[in-house]
């Protein structure tokens, strides 16, 4: 199989501009998505990945043991893939389901912990985990903290994380008025580019123009399970109608002859190609192949889908998820964007 970027070449740690279009993503290795994470073949999966050009990471302590799981497998195969070869990304502020702590005090722990869970003396990117959650004072004085981490070089670049997208937005153009935070190195959305909702593409251009974003990141793209063969897993905050919407695009797609997790991450691959980094949620060495099958289908294209997926991404989108599409769920508390 072929690779997506360059192996083993050293990468450009303070700009993000060697960021690979696939990053392997954490949050599998949480008991939300696996009952015991201990087991998800890692070293292998990583091994796997770099050898294909898929040479950085995103995690969270808000993951479970992710990060000492992470900092396991990349110490064991150190002599073949170096730390100045690939990208470690993690998250700050969220330490599980109800409980955050954004003050300076814990920023600065967390980040330090981290970086001893990932056996690095550095991060490449921090991002502010879940920022709906919190208070907007709140959320400052936590990017200024990553802001002064960054200048004392303990991390190479910071951004925020969350789920409604104009929020985000809102955020990210804020911290371009306040000197001590300035214009944010990344972004991340979740599970809003996808088959069934793709309300990050209307603010896209905003992102890196109006706000001065560096690097969008495209999370989630099965919607947290949504948009799988399997059953939606009992956590997923959306409506009952969505999750039975869900199902029977499932069902369609398998009489097509197809699976809805391989055409979700085809589309979600196809809409965000060249657009920035997407992460992919995994937990074994056979699905990061097949997802980097599904890659190719698409790259191998110049970035078009096929005639076949085309015209069944426009059935179950128009047909099947009809006034469910770019539905969403509430997430957070209310807050004022002026």
């Amino acid at each position: 199989m072929k690779s997506i970027g360059p192996v083993n070449q050293p990468v450009a740690h303070d700009d993000l501009l060697g960021l690979p279009s696939l990053i392997l993503g954490g949050a599998t290795l949480n008991t939300q998505y696996n009952e015991e994470p201990e087991t998800v073949p890692l070293v292998d999966m990583l091994r796997f990945a770099m050898s294909h050009g898929i040479r950085a990471i995103d995690t969270s302590p808000y993951y479970g043991d992710s990060e000492k799981l992470y900092g396991a497998a990349l110490k064991a195969i150190e002599d073949e893939f170096p730390r100045d070869t690939y990208y470690i990304s993690t998250k700050v502020g969220r330490i599980r389901l109800d409980e955050f702590d954004y003050s300076r005090e814990n920023v600065r722990f967390s980040v330090k912990r981290s970086c001893e869970r990932l056996n690095t003396p550095y991060l490449d990117l921090v991002f502010l985990h879940d920022i709906e959650f919190q208070a907007e004072h709140q959320i400052l004085e936590a990017l200024r903290e990553l802001r002064k981490l960054k200048e004392e070089g303990v991390i190479k670049n910071f951004g925020l994380s969350g789920y409604p997208v104009d929020f985000l937005l809102y955020v990210s153009k804020k911290c371009c008025e306040i000197a001590e935070i300035g214009p944010l190195d990344a972004v991340m959305s979740y599970a809003n580019l996808n088959l069934q909702n793709m309300t990050l593409l209307k603010y896209a251009a905003q992102f890196k123009k109006e706000a001065q974003v560096k690097s969008l990141w495209n999370a989630s793209i099965l919607s947290m399970s949504l948009l799988r063969s399997q059953e939606t897993r009992a956590f997923h905050p959306c409506s009952q109608e969505l999750r039975d919407a869900a199902q029977q695009a499932a069902e369609y797609v398998q009489s097509s002859g197809d699976d809805l997790a391989d055409l979700a991450t085809r589309f979600a691959i196809q809409q965000w190609y060249n657009e920035g980094p997407t992460v992919l949620g995994l937990s074994s060495t056979s699905e990061l192949e097949h997802a980097l099958n599904n890659y190719w289908a698409v790259a191998d294209r110049n970035g078009q889908l096929s005639e076949h997926d085309e015209a069944l991404v426009t059935a179950v989108q128009r047909d099947v998820f009809g006034t469910h599409l770019n539905e969403t769920w509430g997430s957070g508390i209310p807050h004022k964007m002026d």
